[in-house]
Protein backbone atom coordinates (compact mmCIF):
# COMPACT_ATOMS: atom_id res chain seq x y z
CA UNK A 1 0.00 0.00 0.00
CA UNK A 2 1.79 3.63 -0.53
CA UNK A 3 -0.84 6.93 -0.36
CA UNK A 4 1.32 10.27 -1.53
CA UNK A 5 -0.14 13.41 -0.40
CA UNK A 6 0.63 16.80 -2.38
CA UNK A 7 -0.96 20.01 -2.48
CA UNK A 8 0.33 21.85 0.69
CA UNK A 9 1.55 25.10 1.21
CA UNK A 10 1.48 28.21 2.96
CA UNK A 11 -1.67 30.51 2.63
CA UNK A 12 -3.16 33.39 4.05
CA UNK A 13 -6.33 32.98 6.39
CA UNK A 14 -9.54 32.77 4.05
CA UNK A 15 -7.77 31.28 1.03
CA UNK A 16 -7.99 27.80 -0.40
CA UNK A 17 -5.98 25.02 -1.01
CA UNK A 18 -6.97 21.51 -2.66
CA UNK A 19 -4.94 17.91 -1.63
CA UNK A 20 -4.02 15.19 -3.48
CA UNK A 21 -3.38 11.34 -2.20
CA UNK A 22 -2.33 9.30 -4.96
CA UNK A 23 -2.83 5.82 -4.09
CA UNK A 24 -1.56 2.03 -5.28
CA UNK A 25 -1.24 -1.18 -4.13
CA UNK A 26 -4.93 -2.20 -3.09
CA UNK A 27 -8.61 -2.04 -4.65
CA UNK A 28 -8.84 2.08 -4.20
CA UNK A 29 -12.58 1.69 -5.51
CA UNK A 30 -13.49 -0.25 -3.06
CA UNK A 31 -11.88 1.26 0.18
CA UNK A 32 -13.21 3.53 2.35
CA UNK A 33 -10.26 6.96 2.52
CA UNK A 34 -9.81 9.34 4.62
CA UNK A 35 -8.20 12.35 5.53
CA UNK A 36 -6.77 13.44 8.72
CA UNK A 37 -4.61 16.03 10.53
CA UNK A 38 -2.04 16.90 13.94
CA UNK A 39 -1.30 20.17 14.80
CA UNK A 40 1.63 21.78 16.28
CA UNK A 41 1.06 20.29 20.11
CA UNK A 42 -2.00 18.88 19.08
CA UNK A 43 -3.32 15.40 18.91
CA UNK A 44 -3.89 13.94 15.78
CA UNK A 45 -7.49 13.82 14.41
CA UNK A 46 -9.93 12.44 11.40
CA UNK A 47 -10.53 15.30 9.33
CA UNK A 48 -13.11 13.56 6.38
CA UNK A 49 -14.07 10.36 5.32
CA UNK A 50 -15.32 8.95 2.01
CA UNK A 51 -16.59 5.50 1.49
CA UNK A 52 -16.70 3.46 -1.57
CA UNK A 53 -19.92 4.66 -2.66
CA UNK A 54 -19.54 8.38 -2.04
CA UNK A 55 -20.94 8.94 1.43
CA UNK A 56 -19.22 11.34 2.85
CA UNK A 57 -18.20 12.21 6.78
CA UNK A 58 -16.94 15.72 7.78
CA UNK A 59 -15.40 16.70 11.21
CA UNK A 60 -17.60 19.77 12.32
CA UNK A 61 -15.20 22.19 12.77
CA UNK A 62 -14.55 21.24 8.96
CA UNK A 63 -17.81 20.94 7.67
CA UNK A 64 -18.66 23.58 5.18
CA UNK A 65 -15.38 25.04 4.21
CA UNK A 66 -13.68 21.05 3.47
CA UNK A 67 -14.79 19.07 0.69
CA UNK A 68 -13.67 15.58 0.31
CA UNK A 69 -13.87 13.67 -2.88
CA UNK A 70 -12.51 10.83 -4.93
CA UNK A 71 -11.51 9.80 -8.69
CA UNK A 72 -11.69 6.00 -9.03
CA UNK A 73 -10.55 6.08 -12.31
CA UNK A 74 -6.89 8.01 -11.06
CA UNK A 75 -6.93 5.96 -7.75
CA UNK A 76 -6.94 9.30 -6.53
CA UNK A 77 -8.08 11.12 -3.02
CA UNK A 78 -8.80 15.19 -2.93
CA UNK A 79 -9.11 17.35 -0.20
CA UNK A 80 -10.26 21.13 -0.99
CA UNK A 81 -9.80 23.33 1.35
CA UNK A 82 -11.95 26.56 1.82
CA UNK A 83 -11.95 29.65 3.93
CA UNK A 84 -8.76 28.18 5.57
CA UNK A 85 -8.05 29.55 9.45
CA UNK A 86 -5.14 29.46 11.39
CA UNK A 87 -6.38 26.52 13.51
CA UNK A 88 -6.08 24.68 10.26
CA UNK A 89 -2.43 24.39 10.72
CA UNK A 90 -1.11 20.85 10.65
CA UNK A 91 0.36 18.03 8.86
CA UNK A 92 -2.83 16.59 6.95
CA UNK A 93 -2.35 12.67 6.06
CA UNK A 94 -4.64 10.28 3.43
CA UNK A 95 -5.17 7.25 5.25
CA UNK A 96 -6.90 4.26 5.37
CA UNK A 97 -6.69 3.29 9.11
CA UNK A 98 -4.97 4.23 11.90
CA UNK A 99 -1.84 2.37 10.65
CA UNK A 100 -1.79 2.94 7.07
CA UNK A 101 -0.87 6.90 5.93
CA UNK A 102 0.87 8.65 3.63
CA UNK A 103 3.98 10.93 4.60
CA UNK A 104 1.99 13.78 4.97
CA UNK A 105 1.73 17.35 3.67
CA UNK A 106 2.54 20.56 5.71
CA UNK A 107 -0.46 23.35 5.62
CA UNK A 108 0.23 26.48 7.21
CA UNK A 109 -2.42 29.17 7.59
CA UNK A 110 -0.63 32.74 8.31
CA UNK A 111 -0.81 36.11 7.45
Amino acid sequence: VQLVESGGGLVQPGGSLRLSCAASGFTFSRTTMRWARQGPGKGFEWVSTIYGDGNTLYRDSVRGRFTISRDNAKNTVYLQMNSLKPEDTAVYYCAIDLATRGQGTQVTVSS
